[in-house]
Parts: C-alpha cells; sequence; structure tokens
C-alpha cells in the first residue's frame, strides 16, 4: 500500500486520497464502535436510545460514561465496553496518522539518500 525506500513520494493528490481513505476507515470504525455501545447499553443496561448515544460517545472518546449502570450486566458491558473504546481510540490515532508519518519518514529516508549519493559522487 505504502511506497518503498526507493521509490519517490506519491503525488499530492495521490496523498491526499490515501488520507481520505484512512480517514474513512477511521469513520467506519468509530461508527461500528458506536453502534455497537448504543446496543450494548440499551440490551445490558436497559437505557433509551439517546442515553446510550452520549454514554457510548463519552467513553469513546475518553471522558467516561455519564450515567451510571443500574444493573450488573450492564456494569459488566461498561466495563468492557470501555476497555474496547480505548483500544479503539489508539487504533483510530494510529489509522489516521498512519499515511502522515508515513510520508514524513519517507521524505526524511530520500534525503539521507540523497546526501550519501551526493558525498559517494565527490
Amino acid at each position: 500500500m505504502y511506497e518503498k525506500r526507493a521509490e519517490p513520494l506519491l503525488k499530492m493528490s495521490r496523498f491526499l486520497l490515501r488520507t481520505l481513505l484512512h480517514t474513512l476507515a477511521s469513520a467506519l470504525l468509530l461508527c461500528f464502535s458506536l453502534l455497537l455501545g448504543i446496543w450494548g447499553f440499551m440490551q445490558f443496561d436497559d437505557l433509551h436510545p439517546i442515553d446510550a448515544l452520549m454514554n457510548s460517545a463519552m467513553l469513546l472518546t475518553g471522558m467516561g460514561p455519564v450515567s451510571d449502570p443500574s444493573s450488573d450486566s450492564g456494569k459488566l458491558f461498561a466495563t468492557f465496553f470501555a476497555l474496547y473504546a480505548g483500544l479503539i481510540f489508539l487504533a483510530v490515532v494510529g489509522i489516521l496518522f498512519a499515511p502522515i508519518l508515513h510520508r514524513f519518514l519517507h521524505h526524511f529516508h530520500l534525503e539521507m539518500v540523497a546526501e550519501d549519493a551526493a558525498g559517494d559522487a565527490d
């Protein structure tokens, strides 16, 4: 998916397309996670859909739940969803920043190769 060491940097239009695809993948992952949280809070803690949405969104953003679960099954779901949400946060950040970090490192590597080639020519 990414260019190899010896390949030149992608054109800006291709890089922006790659970044857009990563953004879409992150959005899909977040939407799936939000729907999972809504379903779980409605199923295991008998919350209304809007309250389940708010609790899920707050957990996914790292803020914590708004309301305390009232049942043991709700508490268990909230516990495991909070752990899942922490991992999803890290995954989304990784997916979003991967193309940017790769481009930066690839550009830096190309500069080092060019300097080495110039030094060898002398």
